[in-house]
């Protein structure tokens, strides 16, 4: 028997239904349960390790940290691409065509890496005390 090709997606829009009504169910369960406990001041406040909350929430961090983040989300992707790379080059060096050309691809990719980081280098970008 051949299906349709809307009665294949029967099961994907079930499935889309039944996520839909769980989270506004949980939502609902929630604000239902919630009512029903008294609240008072003492339990509206933020708990802090047993300190009282005084001052802000949050402190500014200094943009250093944000682009050693950075940096390493980059060198992390670089990991990423590599192993993969290094998984079939092996196959690849069978192939003569092909061989100097994912040899090129990556050391041009290594290569526009290495530019960066000396930049980020010049720039002291990984000096945490300045």
């Amino acid at each position: 028997m051949e299906k349709s090709q809307l009665g294949q997606y029967v099961p994907v829009l079930l499935l889309a239904g039944v996520a839909v009504a769980f989270a506004f169910g949980t939502l609902l369960v929630s604000v239902i349960v919630g009512w029903r406990s008294k609240r008072s001041k003492i339990k509206d406040t933020a708990y802090e390790c047993g300190m009282l909350p005084i001052g802000e929430g949050s402190t500014r961090m200094s943009v250093k940290f944000y682009l050693v983040a950075m940096l390493f989300i980059l060198f992390d992707i670089e990991v990423v691409f590599m192993y993969p790379w290094a998984v079939v080059y092996r196959e690849m060096l069978a192939d003569a065509a092909t061989r100097n050309l994912i040899l090129g691809g990556m050391l041009s990719f290594l290569g526009v890496l290495f530019i960066g980081y000396i930049y980020a280098l010049k720039k002291r970008a990984f000096d945490w005390k300045s």
